[in-house]
C-alpha cells in the first residue's frame, strides 16, 4: 500500500483517486470545491484541508487541475514540503512550458517527476482504462508506472520533461481535426442523400477509418456508445477540446511549426463555443457544420 495525495478530485481526478482506493493505497486529497471532497469522501478518499495537509505521509503526489498556472502554484506550495525522493505526478493537460517549469520546480526539492496526462475522458477514468502519456526521467518513470497502473488501460513513456505533454497535445490535435473531418463527411452525405448507415460500413471499413468515426461517430445509430445518441452530454466536452487546441497552438507558434488544420479547428470549435456549445460533447461540431449550432 501507497499513501497518496491526490490534488484536484473533479470530474477526472474524483474517479481517479477512487480506482486507486480500490487498488488498496490510501488516498488523502484535496478540492476547493466542497462537493468534489464529499464525493471522493464516499469512495474511501481521506479529506484534507488543503495542498499541504494532503501531503503529510505521503510518498507520491499526484495532482489534476486546470492550467498550467494551477500546477504551478500548487507545487510552488508543496514541494518545499515533501520528503527528499518523493514522487510528483501531473496528469493535468497543460502547456509544455509549465510542465517543464513544474518539474525543475521538483528537481529543485530533490523530488522525482513526471507529467502524466491522460487521454478516455470520464468513462476511462471511471472503468480505470486511460491512457497515460508520461514525461520524465527513467527512475520516475518506473516509480510512478505501478502507482498509475490501477487508473490505466495504457501507460507510455513518451520521453523527458513535457514530452508527456506534448504527446497529449498533438494526439487531440489529431482528434480534434478529424472530428471536423468526419461532420463534414456525414453533413455531405446527408445532402448527397446517403444514409448515415451506409456511409459508416463503408468509410469505417476503408481508407476513411479514423477513431473519431468508429469508436464516436458524430450521428446517432451506427455506434450505440457515442455521444450523438444522448444528444450530445460529454463525453468530453468541446470546451476542451478547444482548451487543448489552443495549447498545441501555443506549442505550434512557439516551436515554429506549420498547423493549418489545428489553426482552423481551433477556430472552428472557438465558434462553436462561443454559440454556447462549450459544455457539449466535442463530436457536436457537427450541428455546427449543418449550421444548427445554438438554435
Amino acid at each position: 500500500m501507497t499513501t497518496i495525495a491526490f490534488i484536484g478530485l473533479g470530474n477526472m481526478g474524483n474517479p481517479m483517486a477512487a480506482n486507486l482506493v480500490k487498488a488498496g493505497h490510501k488516498v488523502r486529497g484535496f478540492d476547493l470545491v466542497a462537493e468534489n471532497l464529499e464525493k471522493a469522501a464516499e469512495h474511501g478518499v481521506e479529506v484534507a484541508t488543503n495542498g499541504v495537509e494532503a501531503l503529510e505521509g505521503a510518498e507520491v503526489a499526484i495532482t489534476m487541475l486546470p492550467a498550467g498556472r494551477h500546477v504551478l502554484s500548487v507545487y510552488e506550495e508543496i514541494a518545499p514540503k515533501a520528503a527528499e525522493g518523493m514522487l510528483f505526478i501531473d496528469s493535468s493537460t497543460i502547456d509544455v512550458e509549465s510542465a517543464r517549469k513544474a518539474h525543475a520546480i521538483a528537481a529543485e526539492h530533490g523530488l522525482l517527476s513526471i507529467d502524466a496526462p491522460v487521454s478516455g475522458g470520464v468513462g476511462g477514468a471511471e472503468a480505470g482504462t486511460l491512457t497515460f502519456m508520461a514525461g520524465g526521467s527513467d527512475a520516475a518513470f518506473a516509480k510512478a508506472e505501478p502507482i498509475l497502473e490501477p487508473m490505466a488501460g495504457r501507460i507510455v513513456h513518451c520521453g523527458e520533461a513535457g514530452a508527456g505533454q506534448a504527446a497529449k497535445i498533438c494526439n487531440n490535435m489529431i482528434l480534434g481535426i478529424s472530428m471536423i473531418g468526419v461532420g463534414e463527411a456525414f453533413v455531405l452525405a446527408e445532402k448527397l442523400g446517403l444514409s448515415h448507415q451506409a456511409l459508416f460500413d463503408v468509410a469505417s471499413t476503408s481508407s476513411g477509418q479514423c477513431w473519431s468515426l468508429t469508436t464516436y461517430c458524430p450521428v446517432p445509430g451506427p455506434v450505440p456508445a457515442s455521444p450523438a445518441n444522448r444528444d450530445y452530454q460529454p463525453g468530453f466536452a468541446a470546451s476542451l477540446m478547444l482548451k487543448d487546441l489552443r495549447l498545441a497552438q501555443e506549442a505550434a507558434q512557439a516551436s515554429g511549426a506549420a498547423t493549418p488544420l489545428g489553426a482552423e479547428a481551433a477556430q472552428l470549435y472557438a465558434l462553436f463555443e462561443a454559440m454556447g456549445n462549450g459544455g457539449k460533447d466535442f463530436s457536436g461540431i457537427i450541428e455546427f457544420l449543418r449550421g444548427k449550432a445554438g438554435q
